[in-house]
């Protein structure tokens, strides 16, 4: 695939960082444009892989003297994909997961045909208690890219699911809403995350209380946030931190192993209540 082919769809994501000077487009956003591409061609081939939900192996024990790879501590992991997507976008970061030591991440699909994020967030939480009872575990983290991010912070905030989610990483999630797009408007789901719509006015609402730690990887050339600060979770009653990242897109944000490595940071900090922001540089 020509980069010059999908130039068009970043236009005005480059109108917006360099107004009057188009034609200078800066190297940077040349490489983030073709890696974009790049991971758009890989992830059509891998999309049929992953239409079906996930088998759930039954873990079996090691036979003697079978090395055991180390597994490390703390809640399984669920990760949620975007806007018509499944959990094939995944692939990767969930190898980086289980290098890691992570042998308990599981990747949920919710219907393409899905046309609400309450009723997603409500099935996402039947999901989490199926795992929770079958793992033993009273908590999951969760890593939710886009639109997932956004059915995992409602389940977590307006639905009573800190009581089960002690970490929440979303990636290039629309919190106070995009305003990309605007022939998409078609799709039920796609006006809720508008600024303004009414699932973004709740999650605007108080939540006092709430448990869980929320951690917000944001780009600043993610061509579907508009504005680019939407990515980031401003909320005086939620223990957020917001981690920008360079020099990467959208579609990036599951796949580049600098955000993996922070994802495996924000999963390892053990307890809420450290607020400083981080950050990841990607050349």
């Amino acid at each position: 695939m020509k980069v010059t082919g999908v130039l068009p769809l970043f236009l005005p994501l480059c109108r917006r960082l360099w107004p009057g000077r188009l034609a200078g487009l800066s190297v940077t956003l040349l490489k983030a444009t073709a890696l974009e591409a790049a991971i758009l061609a890989g992830h059509l081939l891998l999309y049929p892989t992953g239409l079906l939900q996930e088998r759930r192996p039954t873990a079996l024990p090691a036979a003697d003297g079978t090395a055991r790879l180390p597994v490390r501590p703390g809640p399984p992991v669920v990760l949620l994909h975007g806007f018509i997507d499944n959990r094939s976008v995944f692939v990767l970061l969930r190898r980086a997961l289980a290098q890691d030591g992570r042998q308990r991440v599981e990747s949920l699909n919710y219907s393409p045909l899905t046309c609400d994020i309450r009723i997603a967030a409500e099935l996402l939480g039947r999901h989490i208690e199926e795992i929770c009872e079958r793992t033993g575990s009273t908590q999951v983290d969760i890593v939710g890219h886009s639109l997932g991010g956004l059915i995992a912070r409602y389940y977590t905030q307006c639905l009573g699911g800190d009581l089960r989610v002690r970490t929440l990483v979303t990636l290039g999630t629309p919190h106070s809403g995009t305003r990309v797009a605007p022939l998409a408007n078609a799709h039920p789901i796609v006006r809720q995350m508008r600024p303004g719509s009414a699932v973004i006015e709740e999650l605007s609402r108080p939540a006092p209380g709430c448990r869980t730690r929320f951690v917000s990887f944001w780009s600043d050339l993610d061509s579907l946030m508009d504005p680019l600060e939407t990515a980031c979770l401003e909320h005086p009653d939620l223990d957020a931190q917001n981690v920008r990242v360079s020099g990467i897109g959208h579609l990036a944000l599951p796949v580049h192993p600098a955000v993996a490595a922070g994802i495996r940071e924000a999963l390892d900090a053990p307890l809420p209540g450290d607020r400083t922001a981080g950050g990841v540089t990607v050349a």
